[in-house]
């Protein structure tokens, strides 16, 4: 079964491979159609992991913006054919740095320790 801190680096991983394609700049994000189709899944895979942590952790950091990072999910999603490409590079350029962060911060406590004997 996953546990949050597999959410956590789910997340993070989805980061990663955002920020690839991100550091060409949202130019290339805005015209290339690949580019920008890459980038919302990962951010509607960020959205999904958000939403599959348990409701104790996500009210123990409240300070991420969790339900604001699940409607986003929710808008790429169901609402396909109204995505704000300049909403959407606001996200990666402006959001997911701290993010990042603040994920990161939390994974360290939650370092898997193997099974005892």
């Amino acid at each position: 079964m996953r546990d949050d801190r597999d959410r956590l680096q789910d997340i993070l991983d989805a980061i990663k491979k955002i920020e690839r394609h991100a550091k060409r700049g949202r130019r290339v994000f805005e015209e290339d159609e690949l580019v920008h189709t890459w980038m919302i899944h990962y951010i509607q895979i960020i959205g999904e992991a958000a939403s599959k942590l348990t409701p104790t952790f996500r009210k123990t950091h409240q300070q991420v913006p969790w339900p604001q990072i699940i409607t986003m999910r929710h808008v790429l999603v169901h609402d396909y054919l109204g995505i704000d490409l300049g909403e959407v590079w606001a996200v990666v350029e402006r959001d997911l740095p701290t993010l990042k962060k603040q994920i990161r911060r939390m994974v360290k406590p939650l370092t898997k320790r193997p099974p005892k004997g």
